[in-house]
């Protein structure tokens, strides 16, 4: 029984304490006086009378009514229901206030009321919730005092304050009503009070008051926010986040409240909860502790700032969750069924919204209904929620009081759910804790959510996919929950009376103020009913205690629902099978299956069926193994702990546990080593949850022994520790039953029985002090192998349990402070087992209840008990290190080069798998990988040599290489290999040849020689100086490193002695003397110098002085004769080829040539990284030279490079402009100038030289040249055959591409003969236009004389339009004076450099600004795309698939860069204007450009010897700082490694996959080039220009130097000779056109991913270390000749490739390669001289040749050019190639390196156009062809096409230019009626006779054509008749 009302209060507005505008209320009177020894009388009620605070107010406002929860400090809830009226205030000492505050406020003006209203409040406190009760009490009280009722308030108070009533209604059976006057009786579930004021009420009691009551709070709350924004509340609730709601209504703020703790039960919310929060207490919004509150919305704005509160607001029916917030929403399938049950509740017509035929009514049920059926839905997602959790309760104490434990980890393993993070959350929730605790006993009262876990579950299960079905079950919950609320609904006799509506009633005349009340009289009232209630009997609550059922156990439900993994019986089969092989000692057998069992184990079913195998081969807790055995079985039960996670979910770990205590090996007299020394390195042991959750189980099973025994003398403990079902059912089964007969028991007995239990949980303790230190302590304690553990976390986050303050007051609180082992540096590994142990006892101790002394003892006791074990591990370790290494495969030795020598042995290491995939199976195949082999590190290279793991492919060898100078990146890692359980250190070396090398080091390597290797490798990574790499070193056994003087980055001593005066400081160390030899600084200086130059944006300007530097200081004398070398040099060769000058016509100056060979450079004075000798224009004298070449950033001022033979428009490079030369440069000469300052000078010359160049072009001196307009008018209706003629200017196109679209930019140039200004925009973005159609000369792309659509646009650019923007500086449009001319000269500069300048509109160039990829870029590009081919660990992410990181590199964006601007400036030269490209410092992007334009413009850059000379020239000779770039010193290791020509290469092979047949190298040339010029095994790309070479004197190295012949020192000597032994860099298809120029297409639709980058061979590493592979193959075949004695058995010719393993081009080499491989191998079995292959090539061309002639055939031939009739059908991989005797055709491969991948060409033909192109040969399937005029569909105009008549396949085609291979039509002759002379129509070409036109009729449409004349129209129609009659 309860008291109705512990408290009746008056508050009203206190006049003596007003200040300000805020006002207090008091309490004028509360009843009863004395507190109730039960339940103190909550301080603060005034406060929440009046939440907005106490004002007055002008006019009375009407009652109001609410009800706020106080919580007090032991949690109880306090309901104060507050009934608040006004009431009016005396007048004259109210305006005396207000009037003395308006003087102090100084607010004049106010006027105030006559009479104020102050706020009056009848409070009720009570500790039971009946809100309607008390509106109708306080109502009364109210009515009474208004209406002056003939009751005193008094009685009715007293009445009211002794009104006891049951607290639930079961409980109150048939009991006499307490002797009251006014009780008028008391029906079973309900009490029926009167206050005495002719009221009577019935209370209903609930049958169950465990269950909330809600009234239908919840459904209000539904449809005040809708069903998603309630299950955010929810689940935010559930997980601990911060609650507000606003509404301006108090009642609905509690009823919220009250609805959102009513659908958590059956949790119980445990934090701050204050339904309505005072506005003077809005601080407590800012507590950091979860909460849920309620403010009226009139503190909105207040509410703002709150950044992690979730804001519902009721009244608009929105929630608003912060960005920082992350809510965890219920589980999938679970959060979909919650949501359509709650909709079929709140809206059951959505259902059937659709129907045709709705039925009659579908009305929502009434809202108290409603709201049951609401809280149905949230029981019933709670009973799928934890389902089950009974069977995860460890009780691990019965006496006195139960002590229940959860086991989390288990709960959730069984569900499947350890990934979802909202049960994670719930169930480490304060609520969950608390349903624990008092649901977890398994004796005592139950309920309905007791009654659904243990019987409904299995229904819940069946129905859950039919919504129907479940909302019946909801439906009857929802009744259940209304009948506990609502037990007899029929008799409601109510009669409660309210206050008159008289007309009057508002009068304040008519009000009295509440008086005060007689506290005397109340009293007596309570007195004496309190006295009455002492002397009625003694009422006996039933107990209805009972056991808690625990519902079906977990595991058959997951089952059923299939999570968990499928593991098919054929793998527990070969689980079973190996463990018995392994006890059965037949070790092959185990063996073979071992990797599968370890592949099954990852499945849970196959841990599980281990587990019981193995318990299975243990007798009396021991097992021994001899050591074999002992080994497999480690291994096993390594992998499966690999795969379980810390958190131990499936209790696999638990099973082990005393596994690894039970299988040993002898090692010697009396030493055993256990399992558990060789499996500890998993997280689990380190996880105190799991210790805990152990320690529980085992206790609870010694427990139930113990009572089991007690009762029935049955020995039934399992063996196991983890419970199995029945055991479980059993444990709390018992519990239950000790519990209810533990009342019945006597003192002793019961102290008995305490006891027995606090020993039994001692001992666990002692055995688990002795486990945890088996596992945590490592075999070898010296090594502190535990401190690497990560996880053995803080005491807080680590417990499992919800005992919040176990520790407090325990014996160890000094090793509470330590959290696991962060300190251990100082100690030993015993000091942090000992901590780690000792907090694990005190915990589970102070939980469990184990006494003092017990703890005491258990504390002194754990230090021995790990030192003894120390002891016996230390015998251990030292025996088994004694024990023969198990069998290892046996380390292969790799080959080396000659002159390669090992610096490291092999060292055992395990080659682990990348991201790539082929090599480990994934994709079909066998692993190859990991495999088991050694590293060897040598002077050249890094080798992995070894075999793979899995046993079917044993016998194969696995080898991995690279140049040691390419390693990139070098990183430590830690792998744990699946076979062995130590985690081993590792490596993982990058490599710029895209190979990566994943390494883990085999135990037997000490971690020391490790750090050896590292060093060893870095040493040589980088060496000190560029004479320490292996080009230098080969063949040196001494290794001497020959330290250098070297030059200094500072060339002139002039700025040297600048510098010295600036900062002394820089100079110190630097040898300096001024008229002797100069010897410049050693090279740390230099090199330091130089990177940070390097890294620099804008580099040093260095000025010359001519008279400071003499001959002999920049060259030493003893290579003054190297000059006569320079001759010799690739240049000067290529500079005579091109007709540029020689030396001897440069020094007898011979006027006539516009050029001439310069020598100013020859002693590199004017630029160091420049070659000696230069091509400049014959009129500019020498010293003009050393001027200008200072406005040059490193000197590099523009020198030609190459010319065009047939326009005579030169190619110049140069470096960007210094930023002062820049502005000078593009002065106006006609500005005027202060006076002729230096800079104007320089500036004259600069411009005199650019003159210089453009009078040298022939162009210019003739006025009608080629670049005017005029050249370009007639294009379309010319007929006449010759190419040239047909060329179209597309250069305004390119350039737009180049520089963007056509909008103004202010602040760029304006280009010289253009109207407009040029737009400067990024190449990352290229504005495609596809509309293009012109015909260039030359190729695009992959095709001959391409018509094909080239993808630029047709326009000829702004410049040639008529589009004039008048100039900037308002002088005249220059298009008057230069609109018919294109420039002479374009200069091709970096946009960032040009800003500022305006240029002349008389000078005759143009500056194109263009935005370059910097070296940063590159760099990073190569990074990322490193990353993306060669990727460190395979991901499933797909934001990581290879494709997309390939686009995210951006490296073919870059590429794509290159190619256009070599593709504008390609154009540029071909139409007759010269180019200088003028970018960043002239050795980086200058040289791909100039390099690229070369190859496309040049067909001899296409041959071997051609490509050789062009890589000397531009890449070497002119500076390309290929040591700086490829980080190949120790100097240059902070700058990085940048492949600038790797980049180039990249480039080239995208061209030559374009044209196939212009190149005479093959791909592999390419690849072999990318692959050595970064291997550093030759010396022709080390160092950083001539100069350096020359100083080192390696650049002219005499032929009789070569020590050993064995060494090329030069790759292209190298390339030479492999080439005369082999073919492997020629391309077979190499039929070149003369003249040709290359126009390829450059958008990255058209770029292909380099397959150097993704190809690996892992049987013989890298091919292109040529004689290393043959040695390899060779030796194979050795080996496996012997293996044939029986000649009996027929051998297999059949052999297996896999695509990563073997070298696909050597296995299935292509045909020609074949033919002349079987050939040699002939020849060497006739025995006659080999002949070389070129010769057999040359002998087999030359008897084609003379075939093609007597057939009178083209023949496919380098020299002979294809007949013109073909060759626009030459297509990128058909070749016609008529072998000698049969005239078949053959579709070569591009290349044989490629030969078996299928990747297809840009523009790869059809087989239509194959066919076509093989059978068109014959000269009568064209029977006819010529250009004719065709008229296009309606309104379309008349357009010229090529037509071709072709007999064969009866059709006339046409194609739109005589080149093009694309057919734009056929017209087949079939359907041609008839061919009739026609007229001219609108729009036909003009000036054409009338005859000229013939109509062609078909059965679809009539053709118009119109040919040149008359009778050439006849012809047509007559040969097209002709076809017509033969058809």
């Amino acid at each position: 029984m309860a008291r109705l009302a512990d408290y009746f209060v008056v508050v009203g507005y206190d006049l003596d304490k007003r200040g300000g505008s805020e006002g207090q209320g008091h309490i004028l009177q509360r009843f009863p006086e004395k507190d109730w020894e039960d339940n103190p009388f909550p301080q603060g009620i005034e406060l929440f009378c009046q939440p907005n605070g106490w004002q007055l107010v002008p006019e009375r406002e009407r009652p109001s009514f609410f009800v706020s929860v106080l919580t007090d400090i032991n949690s109880e809830r306090h309901y104060c229901a507050c009934f608040t009226f006004w009431e009016g205030l005396d007048n004259p000492q109210l305006q005396k206030a207000e009037a003395s505050e308006v003087d102090e406020d100084e607010v004049p003006g106010l006027v105030q009321p006559a009479q104020v209203f102050a706020p009056k409040s009848l409070v009720l406190v009570s500790r039971l919730d009946h809100t309607e009760v008390f509106r109708n009490c306080l109502g009364l009280i109210y009515t009474v005092h208004v209406d002056s009722l003939s009751v005193p308030l008094e009685t009715v108070i007293g009445n009211l304050l002794t009104c006891v009533i049951p607290v639930a209604g079961g409980s109150q059976v048939n009991t006499p009503p307490a002797s009251c006057d006014w009780l008028l009786g008391c029906f079973q579930d309900q009490r029926t009070i009167t206050l005495g004021a002719g009221d009577r009420q019935v209370i209903q009691t609930p049958i169950n008051d465990s269950l909330p009551v809600s009234g239908s709070s919840v459904a209000h709350l539904f449809r005040q926010l809708g069903i998603v924004n309630v299950l955010y509340l929810f689940c935010a609730a559930l997980t601990e986040h911060k609650i507000l709601f606003l509404s301006s209504s108090y009642q609905r703020l509690t009823d919220a409240c009250r609805a959102l703790l009513a659908i958590m039960f059956p949790l119980k919310y445990s934090f701050t909860y204050v339904p309505i929060l005072p506005g003077k207490l809005l601080e407590v919004l800012s507590t950091p502790t979860p909460f849920i509150i309620g403010v009226n919305s009139f503190f909105r704005s207040e509410t703002q700032e709150l950044l992690d509160v979730i804001i519902a607001d009721l009244d608009g029916g929105t929630v608003t969750i912060p960005e920082c917030v992350h809510i965890s929403l219920l589980p999938d399938p679970l959060l979909q069924q919650t949501q359509t049950a709650l909709s079929m509740v709140l809206d059951p017509e959505l259902e059937i919204a659709d129907h045709a035929f709705p039925p009659s009514s579908t009305q929502p049920s009434t809202l108290k209904i409603q709201d049951k059926e609401i809280r149905a839905v949230f029981l019933w997602l709670f009973g799928q929620l934890f389902h089950g959790y009974r069977w995860c309760l460890h009780i691990i104490r019965i006496h006195p009081e139960p002590v229940i434990r959860f086991h989390k980890a288990a709960f959730l393993g069984q569900r499947a759910l350890t990934e979802d993070d909202f049960l994670m959350k719930v169930l480490d929730g304060m609520a969950f804790a608390g349903f624990i605790s008092e649901r977890g006993p398994p004796y005592r009262p139950t309920d309905l959510f007791d009654d659904l876990i243990a019987n409904q579950v299995e229904r819940i299960r069946q129905e859950e996919c039919s919504p129907h079905k479940v909302m019946n079950h909801i439906k009857e919950l929802a009744e259940q929950l209304f009948k506990n609320e609502n037990p007899y609904p029929v008799v409601a006799m109510h009669k409660v009376q309210r206050p008159a509506e008289s007309p009057g009633h508002n009068d304040p005349k008519n009000l009295a103020i509440f008086p005060p009340l007689d506290d005397v009289t109340v009293q007596l009232f309570i007195d004496h009913a309190a006295a009455k209630l002492k002397t009625a009997p003694p009422m006996v609550k039933a107990e209805l205690n009972g056991m808690v059922p625990s519902g079906p156990p977990l595991g058959d439900i997951v089952d059923r629902h299939g999570h968990v993994l499928a593991n098919s019986a054929r793998r527990l089969e070969v689980v079973r099978n190996c463990i018995t092989y392994i006890f059965d000692n037949k070790m092959l057998e185990a063996k073979k299956l071992m990797p599968a069992v370890l592949r099954a184990l990852k499945g849970r079913a196959a841990r599980v069926c281990l587990t019981q195998e193995l318990n299975q081969h243990v007798l009396q807790n021991r097992a021994v193994l001899d050591d074999q055995q002992f080994d497999y079985i480690v291994r096993m039960m390594n992998c499966t702990l690999q795969d379980c996670s810390h958190m131990d979910e499936h209790g696999i770990a638990a099973i082990l546990l005393p596994l690894v205590t039970a299988f040993c090996r002898k090692l010697g007299a009396g030493i055993t080593q256990f399992a558990y020394s060789c499996v500890q390195e998993h997280m689990v042991w380190t996880n105190m949850q799991f210790w805990e959750a152990m320690f529980y189980s085992d206790v609870q099973n010694h427990i139930r022994a113990l009572y089991l025994e007690a009762d029935g003398g049955e020995q039934s403990i399992a063996s196991g520790p983890a419970a199995g079902g029945q055991e479980l059912l059993g444990a709390l089964e018992l519990a239950s039953e000790q519990s209810r007969l533990w009342p019945t028991l006597s003192k002793e007995q019961q102290s008995e029985r305490v006891q027995k239990e606090e020993s039994t949980v001692f001992s666990q303790a002692i055995h688990y002090a002795n486990r945890m230190s088996y596992l945590l302590l490592p075999l070898d304690t010296s090594k502190n192998r535990l401190l690497n553990r990560s996880g053995i976390g803080d005491v807080e986050s680590v417990s499992n349990s919800y005992v919040t303050n176990s520790i407090a007051g325990s014996m160890a609180e000094s090793y509470d402070t330590e959290s696991g082992f962060e300190d251990a540096e100082s100690s030993d590994v015993a000091n942090s087992v000992v901590r780690f142990i000792n907090r694990f006892v005190d915990k589970v101790c102070n939980e469990s209840g184990v006494t003092n002394e017990h703890l005491k003892a258990l504390h002194t006791m754990i230090p021995d008990i790990v030192q003894m074990h120390i002891e016996t591990l230390d015998a251990v370790h030292r025996e088994s290190k004694r024990l023969p290494p198990i069998q290892k495969p046996k380390l292969l030795r790799p080959i080396l080069l000659a002159g390669e020598e090992l610096v490291m042995d092999g060292m055992r290491v395990h080659l682990i798998s990348d991201g790539r995939e082929e090599a480990t199976g994934a994709l079909g195949g066998p692993a190859l990988l990991p495999a088991e082999g050694a590293i060897f590190l040598t002077t050249y290279r890094l080798i992995f040599k070894g075999t793979p793991n899995d046993p079917l492919v044993g016998e194969q060898v696995v080898t991995r290489s690279f140049p040691i100078a390419s390693l990139t990146k070098e990183k430590r890692i830690s792998v744990s290999l699946s076979m062995d359980q130590f985690i081993q250190e590792g490596l993982q070396l990058r490599s710029c040849t895209f190979q990566l090398l994943k390494i883990a080091f085999d135990e037997e390597v000490a971690s020391d020689l490790a750090e050896v290797f590292r060093k060893h490798m870095h040493k040589l990574r980088y060496p000190q100086h560029v004479q320490g790499t292996f080009a230098f070193t080969v063949g040196q056994s001494g290794k001497t490193l020959v330290e250098h003087k070297t030059k200094d980055k500072n060339q002139s001593i002039k700025t040297l002695s600048k510098n010295l005066v600036k900062s002394a400081k820089r100079t110190i160390g630097r040898q300096y003397v001024t008229r002797k030899k100069y010897s410049p600084p050693t090279w740390e200086n230099r090199s330091s110098l130089q990177s940070e130059l390097d890294e620099d944006e804008i580099s040093v300007s260095e000025e010359l002085d001519q008279g400071s530097l003499t001959l002999s200081s920049t060259i030493r004398s003893s290579d003054r004769q190297t000059m006569s070398n320079v001759v010799e040099r690739a240049c000067c060769r290529d500079y005579q080829r091109l007709g540029l000058g020689t030396l001897s016509n440069s020094l007898t100056r011979s006027k006539n040539e516009p050029f001439r060979i310069s020598t100013v450079n020859r002693m590199y004075t004017v630029c160091r990284s420049y070659p000696g000798l230069l091509i400049v224009p014959q009129s500019i004298p020498d010293s003009t030279i050393q001027r200008i070449s200072r406005c040059y950033r490193q000197n590099r001022f523009p020198v030609v490079c190459w010319r065009n033979s047939r326009t005579k428009a030169v190619l110049l490079r140069s470096a960007g402009l210094h930023a002062k030369g820049v502005v000078g440069f593009f002065k106006s000469p006609n500005a005027p100038s202060a006076g002729p300052s230096q800079a104007d000078s320089t500036s004259l010359e600069q411009e005199k030289y650019m003159q210089a160049i453009i009078s040298s072009m022939p162009s210019y001196c003739e006025p009608s040249g080629r670049n005017t307009l005029g050249g370009f008018t007639s294009t379309h209706m010319s007929t006449s055959d010759s190419s040239d003629k047909l060329r179209q200017p597309k250069i305004g196109a390119l350039m737009k591409q180049v520089m963007g679209g056509k909008e103004d930019v202010p602040g760029t140039f304006s280009r010289g003969a253009l109207g407009q200004r040029a737009r400067v925009i990024s190449l990352s973005q290229p504005r495609v236009s596809g509309k293009a159609r012109n015909p260039p000369g030359g190729k695009w792309g992959s095709i001959r004389g391409s018509g094909r659509l080239s993808a630029y646009n047709p326009e000829v650019g702004n410049r040639l339009s008529s589009k004039e923007s008048p100039q900037p500086n308002g002088g005249p449009s220059e298009a008057l004076f230069l609109r018919q001319q294109r420039a002479y000269l374009y200069i091709i500069g970096d946009k960032t450099q040009l800003k500022g300048g305006k240029q002349d509109s008389f000078q005759q160039w143009e500056v194109v600004p263009i935005e370059v990829c910097d070296v940063r870029q590159v760099k990073n590009s190569f990074k990322k795309l490193i990353k993306a081919c060669v990727p460190s660990s395979a991901t499933s992410e797909p934001s990581m698939t290879f494709h997309r990181c390939l686009e995210e590199s951006e490296w073919m964006c870059l590429l794509h860069r290159v190619l256009q601007v070599s593709v504008l400036v390609v154009e540029l030269l071909d139409t007759g204007s010269s180019v200088m490209v003028s970018l960043e410092d002239g050795w980086d992007v200058t040289t791909q450009v100039v390099s690229l334009v070369q190859l496309l413009s040049d067909p001899y850059y296409r041959t071997f010897d051609g490509f050789r000379l062009l890589v000397e020239k531009e890449w070497l000779s002119f500076g390309h700082r290929f040591s700086h770039r490829g980080a190949q010193t120790l100097a240059s290791q902070s700058s990085g490694f940048t492949p600038v020509f790797l980049q180039f290469l990249d480039c080239v092979h995208q061209i030559h996959l374009q044209f196939p047949m212009e190149f005479e190298f093959s791909q592999y040339y390419l690849k072999f080039l990318a692959y050595h010029y970064v291997s550093n095994r030759f010396r022709t790309f080390l160092l950083d220009s001539d100069y350096e070479r020359i100083e080192l004197g390696v650049l002219y190295e005499e032929k009789g130097e070569r020590k050993n012949p064995q060494v090329c020192k030069s790759v292209w000597d190298y390339i030479d000779r492999l080439n005369k032994k082999t073919p492997i860099f020629f391309n077979y298809m190499f039929s070149p056109e003369d003249e040709e120029v290359l126009r390829p297409y450059s958008f990255i639709s058209n770029l292909k991913v380099w397959d150097f980058y993704t190809e690996e061979t892992l049987s013989e590493g890298p091919s292109y270390d040529w004689e290393l592979v043959q040695r390899g193959r060779q030796e194979r075949l050795a080996e496996e000749v012997p293996d044939k004695p029986d000649t009996t058995t027929p051998k297999s010719q059949r052999h297996i490739v896999w695509p990563c393993y073997d070298s696909r081009s050597r296995v299935v080499p292509d045909a020609i390669t074949k033919l002349l491989q079987d050939l040699q191998s002939l020849e060497a079995e006739l025995g006659l001289p080999p002949e070389k292959w070129k010769d057999t090539w040359d002998k087999i061309k030359a008897n084609q040749r003379a075939e093609a002639k007597l057939e009178n055939r083209p023949s496919f031939n380098s020299s002979l050019l294809m007949s013109s009739n073909l060759s626009h059908q030459r297509r990128s991989q058909g070749v016609y190639l008529p072998e000698s005797g049969v005239g078949s055709s053959i579709n070569l491969a591009m290349d044989r390196e490629t030969s078996t991948t299928s990747t297809p060409v840009a523009g790869r033909p059809s087989t239509s156009t194959l066919y076509s192109q093989f059978q068109s040969t014959e000269s009568e399937n064209r029977s006819f062809e010529g250009i004719l005029f065709k008229k296009g569909a309606l309104l379309k105009p008349w357009k010229p096409r090529w037509f071709v008549l072709d007999k064969t396949k009866h059709q006339l085609r046409y194609y739109e230019t005589r080149q093009d291979k694309e057919c734009k039509g056929v017209i087949e002759l079939a359907e041609v009626e008839s061919v009739i002379p026609g007229t001219p129509t609108m729009g036909a070409p003009k000036n054409i006779e009338e005859k000229a036109f013939f109509d062609l009729k078909t059965t679809k449409r009539v053709y118009n054509f119109c040919a040149q004349d008359s009778p050439n129209a006849q012809l047509w129609m007559d040969s097209i008749q002709s076809c017509l009659s033969d058809a």
